[in-house]
């Protein structure tokens, strides 16, 4: 039987929103809600990484493990697959699931398609990841210029195919895969969709208010 866990990074400095990772949510901090769907699905072991005493306390309280993040891989800069790395070769387990702290309308149900589908062998996947569909919409670039449509032949949206966007919510794959790629997905690589309305992040205010409005 395959070894399930979670890892959850939630250091303590952040730039945008002070304690990002654990400021109050309807009356919860913030890393709360990924706890909570992951301690519900059919992951094993939930883990924190960290380098604040304060959210390993929270984290603790909510059921979590704690693995202790170097302040190397704590900074502004720190690729998130450093401190994946660092918890891969710190940890024993067969599959990880990575869980982004600022995605609160995840849900157990959500992991728990990512997993069967990853364990799934007719499918076949190495990795899985969420996404939302997105319908076109016009871009245009910050000098104010189209994004790949011309104004003089604008489509209609629904004769522009759709596409998946990378919502960040949770990653899937096998430990062996992520220390050889170094990446936290890759090889033949599979997604659950998510509901747009579930898909936002927390990486500012505004986003705080609106998710304050859909839970």
């Amino acid at each position: 039987m395959k070894k399930i866990v979670s890892l959850i990074l939630a250091r303590g400095g952040s730039k945008g929103i002070p304690n990002k990772n654990i400021i109050d949510l309807k009356g919860k901090p913030l890393i709360s809600f990924a706890i909570h769907a992951s301690n519900k699905s059919q992951i094993q072991e939930t883990w924190v990484s960290t380098d604040s005493q304060k959210i390993k306390t929270i984290a603790q309280n909510l059921g979590a493990y704690v693995i202790d993040r170097p302040t190397e891989l704590a900074q502004d800069t720190s690729p998130s697959e450093d401190a994946i790395l660092h918890f891969c070769n710190s940890i024993d387990f067969d599959i990880l699931v990575f869980i982004q702290p600022t995605s609160p309308l995840l849900t157990n149900k959500d992991l728990n398609q990512g997993i069967d589908l990853l364990l799934n062998h007719q499918a076949n996947f190495d990795s899985i990841f969420s996404v939302y569909k997105e319908h076109w919409i016009p871009r245009w670039n910050l000098n104010i210029k189209p994004i790949d449509w011309n104004p003089k032949e604008r489509p209609r949206r629904q004769d522009i195919k759709e596409n998946y966007v990378e919502n960040g919510a949770f990653y899937i794959s096998f430990k062996k895969n992520i220390l050889k790629s170094k990446l936290r997905y890759s090889g033949n690589i599979g997604c659950i969709e998510m509901p747009l309305y579930r898909s936002f992040q927390i990486d500012t205010y505004d986003d705080l208010k609106l998710i304050k409005k859909l839970l």
